[in-house]
C-alpha cells in the first residue's frame, strides 16, 4: 500500500502528517507572515486617514396651517415621515445645491509624489532639496480657487498650476499650451471659453498645483457615497446624519451645508404649499363676494313682496341647522381643491374627504325634506334666508383663511430642526491600523500554511524507500541531506572529499552502510564493479562515488574509482588531476595504456581513472571490447571498481557500461528525482539485456516528510562516535 493511500484511509494519521509538515515549514510560514505585516503596515503608512462627522436633525410634526376637518383625522393613515426624508436628505436636490453652494466641483489641490506624498507629508520628512522634487508640495502649499470656467471637452481633465516669482504663475492646459496669469485677477481667454481666478496660492516657486472641474453628477454620486443618514430609533423622529472625508474642516464645513440646504428646501416647501393655497383661495373672493350681494337681493325683494314676513321659531332652528351642514360642505369643497393637487382621487385622505362629504349631504337631505313640511310663504323665506348665510359664512370663512395662510407664507419655519451641528470624530475611521494589522497577519499565516502545503503536495518525487521498494528495487542506502553536497559544484578548483574532512558526519556513515551492503550484494556478481546512474543530473551520484571509494579504501579494500562520464565528467577536481590529463577516453581509443592513466588516490588502496579529454564519439568507444577487457583487466587487481556514468534518460552510456558492470545502482534524489522516471531507467535496462540491482536514496531531508517516512533515516538521528576521555 503506498504513502498516499494509506493517507486517504486513515484521517488522523493524515491530519497529523500535515501538522507535522506545517511545523517543520514554520520558517517559511514566518517569513511570509513577516511579509504579509510588512506590507500592512507600508499600507497603513500611505493611506490617507478618513475622519467622520455627525450631526443629528429632528423631524418635527408637519403642520401646513392646511388641516382637514376633525371628522377626516380618525380615518387618515399614518405613515412614518423618516423613510421619506432620508430620500430627500440623499437626493440630487439637497446635494446639488451643497455641491453649488461649496463650489465642490472644483478641486484644487498640490501636487504630491506618487503613492508616498502624502505619508511623507504627514511624518513631517523634510524637503531633501533636489530639483526632480521641486514640483511635489511637502507642507505649507495652499491655493483656493474663486472661479472656475472651462469648456465641457475639458471637464474631469487637470490644469497644472505652477508657482512663479512674486504673485504670478503659469498654467498649463490639457491641449498643452501656457499662460500667465496674477494670484485675484481674472485670466479670460473668450476663444476657449476658460475663465479662472485664483484668490491665493502660497508655496515656493517651482511648486505645482492639480485644478480639476469636475462633472457636478459625479461629484454629487461621490458625496452621496461618503454621505449617510439613519434614524436613531425606530419612529424617534431623530435623523443622525455623517459623513466621511479626509480633511477634517471640509468634513464639518460639507455636512454643515447638507444640514442647512436640507432645512432650507424644508421651510422653501411649506411657503410653497401656503402660497399654492392662498391663489387657490384668492381666485375664490370675487365668486363669494358676489354670491352674497345676489343672495341679499333675493331676500329683501320677497321680503316687499310679502310686507315683511318672518320666520318663526322652528323654522329659525331647521335654518340654522341646515346653514350649520352647508358651511361644513363648504369648506370641504376648499379642501377637495387642494387635495386635488397633491392626491390622486383613489388616495386615502381624498376617499376620507368624500366619505365625509357624504355624510353631510345625506343629512343635508333630510333636513330638506323635513323642510318642505313648511308653509309655503315660511318655505321660501327659509330657502332665501339660507342662501343668504350660507353665502356670508363662506365669504367669512375665506376672508379669514387669507389671512391665516399670509401669516403662515410669511413666518414658515418647515417641519425640521437642527438638534446637533456637525463635529468632527478627534481620530481617523480609517485606517483602522489594529485591523489591518490583524487581517495581514492572518493572511500571512494562510498564504505561509498554503505555501508550505503546496510545495508538499505539489512535489511529485519519491518520498522514501518505500515507494522504490514497491517497485521491486531494494534500497541499499538512505544517505542524508548535506549543504556541502549540494554545493560542491559550484566551488571552483579542487573540490574536498567529504570522508576525508568530516569522516563522523552522518552522511559518510550512511555510505559506509553502503559499503556493507554491496560487500554483501555482490558476492555473486560477475565482476567486482558497481556503475552509479542516475535518471537526470543533480542527484549527487559523483559525490556518491567518491566518498564511496574513499570509505571502502579506508576499510582495506583495494579501490578503483572511474570517471566513465565522457561528456561533463569532473570527477578530476576531488583528486586534483589537471583537465587535460589523459584518461578512460585516450585509454579507449588506444592512445594511452592503464598505467599511463591511473591515478593514486588520497588515501591508501585508492586508484582512480579521469575521463580524460571529451571525444566526440563517447558511446562508440564505450561499445568496444576494450572497454569489457579494462573492467576485467582492473577486476583482478582491485577489491571494488566504481564506475561513475552520465544519466541514463539522457544518453545511453551507462545501458552500455552496464553489460559488463557487476552491480548498477541507480541513485534517487529524495523529493526531486520522480518515481516515473526510476521507472523508466529500470525498463531502458532491462531492454538492453541488464537490470537495476538496486538504488541509493541521496538527499533525504526529513523536514519534508512526514512521521511514517521518518523510519528510512533513523541512522539521521543516532550517531556513535567514540568517546573522548
Amino acid at each position: 500500500m503506498s504513502t498516499e493511500t494509506h493517507i486517504a484511509n486513515d484521517d488522523e494519521i493524515d491530519l497529523m502528517a500535515l501538522l507535522e509538515v506545517v511545523w517543520n515549514g514554520k520558517l517559511w510560514i514566518g517569513l511570509v507572515t513577516a511579509f504579509a505585516l510588512a506590507l500592512g503596515a507600508f499600507a497603513i503608512l500611505i493611506a490617507t486617514p478618513v475622519y467622520k462627522a455627525d450631526g443629528l436633525l429632528q423631524l418635527e410634526e408637519k403642520s401646513s396651517g392646511l388641516g382637514l376637518p376633525s371628522e377626516m383625522l380618525g380615518q387618515l393613515s399614518t405613515v412614518s415621515p423618516s423613510t421619506t426624508e432620508i430620500e430627500i436628505l440623499r437626493s440630487r436636490l439637497v446635494l446639488g445645491q451643497v455641491v453649488d453652494d461649496l463650489a465642490l466641483d472644483v478641486i484644487a489641490s498640490p501636487r504630491r509624489m506618487p503613492i508616498l506624498g502624502d505619508a511623507l507629508h504627514r511624518l513631517g520628512i523634510p524637503e531633501p532639496g533636489w530639483d526632480s522634487l521641486a514640483p511635489y508640495a511637502w507642507g505649507g502649499e495652499e491655493i483656493q480657487i474663486g472661479e472656475l470656467v472651462v469648456p465641457d471637452y475639458w471637464i474631469d481633465l487637470p490644469l497644472i498650476v505652477t508657482m512663479q516669482e512674486g504673485d504670478t504663475y503659469q498654467i498649463e492646459l490639457p491641449d498643452g499650451r501656457r499662460l500667465r496669469g496674477e494670484i485675484r485677477q481674472r485670466l479670460v481667454d473668450h476663444a476657449l471659453g476658460l475663465a479662472l481666478r485664483i484668490d491665493a496660492l502660497s508655496g515656493a516657486p517651482g511648486r505645482q498645483f492639480e485644478v480639476i472641474k469636475k462633472p457636478k453628477l459625479s461629484v454629487i454620486r461621490n458625496l452621496r457615497e461618503r454621505f449617510s443618514v439613519t434614524e436613531t430609533a425606530r419612529d424617534s423622529s431623530i435623523l443622525r446624519i455623517e459623513l466621511n472625508d479626509t480633511d477634517r474642516s471640509h468634513a464639518v464645513r460639507v455636512l454643515d451645508a447638507i444640514a442647512q440646504s436640507y432645512v432650507a428646501q424644508n421651510v422653501s416647501r411649506s411657503s410653497a404649499e401656503a402660497q399654492r393655497s392662498l391663489e387657490f383661495i384668492t381666485d375664490q373672493m370675487p365668486k363669494a363676494e358676489q354670491a352674497v350681494v345676489e343672495a341679499q337681493d333675493e331676500l329683501n325683494s320677497y321680503r316687499q313682496q310679502q310686507r315683511s314676513v318672518d320666520l318663526t321659531y322652528e323654522t329659525g332652528a331647521l335654518l340654522e341647522r341646515v346653514t350649520q351642514i352647508e358651511q361644513k360642505l363648504n369648506a370641504l369643497v376648499i379642501e377637495e381643491e387642494q387635495l386635488k393637487e397633491r392626491y390622486t382621487v383613489n388616495h386615502p385622505t381624498y376617499q376620507a374627504l368624500l366619505t365625509n362629504r357624504a355624510k353631510l349631504e345625506e343629512q343635508l337631505d333630510d333636513l330638506r325634506v323635513e323642510a318642505g313640511g313648511l308653509p309655503e310663504t315660511q318655505k321660501e323665506i327659509f330657502n332665501l334666508t339660507r342662501n343668504l348665510e350660507v353665502a356670508q359664512q363662506v365669504y367669512v370663512q375665506l376672508l379669514n383663511r387669507v389671512q391665516e395662510l399670509q401669516v403662515l407664507r410669511a413666518s414658515s419655519i418647515g417641519s425640521v430642526r437642527i438638534i446637533d451641528t456637525a463635529q468632527v470624530s478627534p481620530q481617523p475611521v480609517s485606517p483602522r491600523r489594529g485591523r489591518i494589522l490583524a487581517l495581514s497577519a492572518l493572511l500571512g499565516l494562510m498564504l505561509g500554511t498554503g505555501l508550505v502545503l503546496g510545495r508538499h503536495l505539489l512535489r511529485r518525487g519519491v518520498r522514501g524507500g518505500e515507494e522504490l521498494e514497491q517497485i521491486g528495487l531494494p534500497v541499499f542506502a538512505t544517505v542524508n541531506f548535506s549543504e556541502e553536497a549540494v554545493n560542491h559544484r559550484k566551488t571552483r578548483g579542487d573540490l574536498a572529499i567529504m570522508a576525508l574532512e568530516r569522516p563522523d558526519d552522518l552522511v559518510i556513515e550512511a555510505l559506509r552502510s553502503l559499503r556493507t551492503s554491496l560487500h554483501f550484494g555482490m558476492l555473486d556478481a560477475k565482476t567486482k564493479s558497481v556503475l552509479l546512474t542516475s535518471s537526470a543530473p543533480g542527484t549527487g551520484k559523483s559525490f556518491t562515488a567518491v566518498n564511496l571509494g574513499v570509505v571502502a579504501a579506508q576499510a582495506g579494500q583495494k579501490v578503483c574509482v572511474i570517471d566513465a562520464d565522457l561528456r561533463r565528467g569532473y570527477l578530476r577536481r576531488y583528486f586534483g588531476v589537471e583537465k587535460n590529463r589523459a584518461g578512460l577516453a585516450e585509454l579507449l581509443s588506444g592512445a594511452r595504456n592503464l598505467a599511463d592513466v591511473l591515478v593514486p588516490g588520497p588515501v591508501e588502496n585508492l586508484s582512480f581513472i579521469a575521463s580524460g579529454r571529451f571525444p566526440p564519439n563517447p558511446s562508440e568507444l564505450l561499445m568496444r571490447s576494450d572497454f569489457a577487457e579494462l573492467i576485467e583487466r582492473l577486476d583482478a587487481d582491485f577489491d571494488l571498481i566504481i564506475i561513475d556514468s552520465p544519466p541514463a534518460l539522457a544518453v545511453t552510456d551507462p545501458v552500455v557500461m552496464s553489460r559488463v558492470a557487476g552491480a548498477s545502482i541507480i541513485v534517487v534524489r529524495h523529493m526531486e528525482t520522480a518515481i516515473g522516471e526510476v521507472e523508466a531507467v529500470r525498463r531502458m535496462f532491462e531492454t538492453a539485456g541488464s537490470k537495476i540491482s538496486g538504488a541509493v536514496l541521496n538527499g533525504y531531508d526529513p523536514s519534508v516528510v512526514g512521521s511514517r517516512d521518518a523510519h528510512y533515516a533513523y541512522n539521521y538521528r543516532y550517531s556513535y562516535a567514540a568517546r573522548e576521555d
